[in-house]
Order: C-alpha cells, then structure tokens, then sequence
C-alpha cells in the first residue's frame, strides 16, 4: 500500500469524528486549529523541513492561499522528540523559525519556499 495512502487512512483513524485534518504532499497530516494556528503533529521520523513542507503545502493547497502568504513558526525551538509543531500566519507570538543560517528570529517564511524544503523539491532527498 502506498505510503500516502495508508497515512491518510491511518489520519482518519487517529482524528477525532469532525476533525478537518489534511495530509500534506509529504505524507504528514496538517490539524487546522479553532484559533487560526496550523499544527503539524508527530507522525515519525520527520525533520524540521518535513514540518514547514507540510505547513506551506496547506496553506497553499488546503487553503487555497497565494504562494506568498508568510508563515510562521509559533512553538519554540528545538522541538523535543515526538512533538509536532505549531504554525500561524500571524506574526504574532512567532518563535525563531529554526532554520538556521537562513532566516532572522521571527521572520516567517513564504508558503512558497516551505514547498520548496519538501523532500521531493531537493533533488539528493529524493527516494
């Protein structure tokens, strides 16, 4: 069974009934919060860009939103082990992004180049 295919039968397992949960490109499921914020929940081994690939790809695709709206990461770095991670589009309470080298504090980053840190965007990730 492909991979997609059985995260997103095992997202709709998992949710409870009424959820509006969305499976991202990259196979992890993206949790739409009452309050605007975005959580992408652990779901395996996954690295700090699989969880902003998952975001920008529901802004993008869940949302239907234009490739430039910022993101922003709200829970503060390092994510310990089995935590996901909380995104808003709201600079307000934005934590350092994580993405070291690349960006200030709390800057944010386009949806569009969250899908670029997508596994099959960078050619020496793919499978």
């Amino acid at each position: 069974m492909p991979r997609r295919l059985l995260t997103a039968l095992c997202a709709a397992l998992v949710l409870p009934a009424g959820a509006q949960a969305f499976v991202a490109e990259n196979g992890l499921v993206v949790e739409p919060r009452a309050d605007g914020s975005i959580l992408v929940p652990y779901r395996g081994k996954s690295g700090l860009g699989d969880f902003w690939c998952a975001a920008a790809d529901y802004v993008i695709r869940g949302e239907n939103r234009p490739s430039a709206t910022r993101i922003y990461r709200v829970s503060p770095p390092p994510r310990r082990s089995g935590e996901g991670i909380v995104f808003s589009l709201s600079p307000e309470g934005a934590a350092n992004s994580g993405l070291r080298g690349l960006l200030s504090a709390d800057a944010g980053i386009s949806a569009a180049f969250g899908r670029l840190l997508c596994s099959d965007a960078v050619p020496e990730r793919r499978r």
